[in-house]
């Protein structure tokens, strides 16, 4: 009874163990600084953020508009003109999973590629 316990024990710690160490794999900030801004499924910049100066970007969805912070080789949602502040809230974007404002169907993302552009206008 008491070897079951062990057993049983030893396996959940391994499981945490498992999750633990996936979870900081799957979130953590990508290699690549290419960062895109993506409306409706278009992508509006592709940005290698290594090379971007500090600016702010404007992105205008039906008369809305997110106003997107590029500061010290980071960016984040620095204003936005919808209800619920969700991607001004999510902070800088600093790990695999995006900032994203519903309501105006923007995504800012970390993305792979080489592209030496700059920006892309949509």
């Amino acid at each position: 009874m008491m070897k079951q316990k062990v057993w049983l024990f030893g396996i959940c710690a391994v499981l945490l163990l498992a999750g633990i160490v996936g979870s900081i794999l799957v979130l953590r900030r990508p290699d690549t600084g290419m960062v895109e801004i993506v409306q409706d499924g278009e992508v509006l910049y592709r940005l290698d953020l290594a090379a971007e100066e500090d600016r702010i970007l404007e992105v205008e969805y039906e008369g809305r508009i997110n106003r997107i912070e590029i500061r010290d080789h980071q960016i984040h949602v620095l204003e936005a003109d919808c209800p619920d502040q969700v991607c001004v809230d999510m902070g800088w974007l600093d790990s695999a999973a995006p900032i994203v404002c519903l309501p105006n169907h923007l995504v800012i993302q970390f993305t792979e590629g080489s592209d030496s552009l700059d920006a892309v206008a949509g």
